[in-house]
């Protein structure tokens, strides 16, 4: 849609309180226009024939027909950018995680009233969030290849052997729409790959679950990285939520530390972090990837890897669904290819098999 119109938004939500105050937040954005409110999925499926939103707030838990059967039958059915926002606790991060998979743009907490900085943060949040879905391209989503691709259902992970040490190492940076490309990208890797290191910006209780269900769904090993990880092929380190990660060596070896430093680009963990501190491992042996996501997060760590001799990939505007972050990565000559994820896939294998 051209920004030079509101961005027309319908939310879902069966809680008065939650409606009254994303109203107040979002027509506060002279960008924004709330176009109406429903209590639950039925009234915003009539709502949505009569308004046309373009983005639409989501919740979970709702009565009559819960967020999660709603988004399926959109995205099946009529595609349309969808936020969802919920009570983000430990038990529904499964739950929430599902909702990235169905399709979702972002998903985010329902508004933080302790302080006046955590509102403010979460008004910048959701302003980003909306402003990301508006220009996302979730309507060709089904031609993007998101879903793995893998043949063959994981039944026992053979033991990782403690000395199979890479003097190589790949990096992957993604935030909205990149959760399913992540997915699909492991799913299809070899467990004789050199060690992944990924920052995906996403709320801190998701990490841990989305890491265990990345490894249910390949050969690798995955898991949420802990303070002294070492590298190891065939094992994917993703950063915590929350907490930045940065590679370093203790003279012998290389392993992973997590800090709470300052957000680098609105985020904690950032790409950016992550990649600069990359440079330390040296350059050739390195492979930087920039997936799907808002912002500009990893394009000037991914620069400096260039020009330390690091290959450097943007994912393809035709498989993204945010452009965001893979388009700076292009535009400031950080990246030197842009491919589909079929292509980085490929370029992974290739990669990890000559620098062994």
């Amino acid at each position: 849609m051209t920004m030079d119109k509101k961005i027309k938004i319908l939310i879902v939500d069966d809680s008065a309180l939650i409606r009254q105050t994303l109203t107040k937040v979002l027509t506060s954005y002279d960008e924004f226009e709330v176009t109406g409110v429903a209590a639950d999925p039925y009234i915003a499926a009539h709502k949505m024939k009569v308004q046309k939103p373009d983005v639409i707030t989501l919740d979970i838990q709702m009565p009559k027909m819960d967020g999660l059967t709603f988004l399926k039958k959109l995205m099946s059915q009529h595609p349309i950018p969808v936020i969802v926002i919920s009570s983000l606790t430990t038990k529904e991060s499964d739950i929430a995680l599902s909702a990235y998979k169905l399709g979702a743009i972002d998903v985010i907490e329902k508004p933080v009233m302790s302080t006046d900085f955590l509102y403010s943060e979460w008004k910048e949040k959701i302003y980003n969030s909306i402003k990301t879905a508006a220009e996302s391209s979730v309507n060709q989503r089904k031609t993007k290849g998101t879903g793995s691709t893998i043949k063959n259902p994981i039944i026992e992970k053979k033991l990782r052997l403690k000395e199979t040490v890479s003097n190589s190492i790949i990096l992957i940076g993604s935030s909205a729409g990149g959760t399913e490309v992540i997915n699909n990208i492991l799913s299809n890797l070899s467990e004789t790959i050199a060690p992944i290191l990924i920052v995906q910006h996403m709320p801190v209780l998701f990490t841990a679950s989305y890491a265990e269900r990345l490894n249910q769904n390949s050969n690798l090993h995955i898991k949420e990285a802990s303070i002294g990880d070492e590298l190891y092929r065939g094992t994917v380190l993703l950063a915590p939520g929350d907490k930045h990660m940065e590679l370093k060596n203790n003279g012998f070896n290389f392993f992973v530390d997590l800090n709470l430093n300052d957000k680098i680009n609105r985020h904690r963990p950032s790409v950016d972090v992550l990649f600069k501190s990359a440079l330390k491992f040296g350059g050739i042996n390195i492979l930087a990837i920039i997936l799907s996501g808002m912002g500009k997060d990893g394009a000037e760590g991914m620069l400096e890897l260039k020009k330390a001799g690091a290959k450097t990939v943007a994912q393809d505007k035709d498989s993204c669904i945010v452009y965001g972050m893979p388009k700076e990565a292009l535009e400031t000559g950080a990246a030197d290819f842009s491919l589909s994820i079929e292509e980085i896939i490929i370029a992974i294998d290739n990669f990890s098999r000559k620098y062994k």
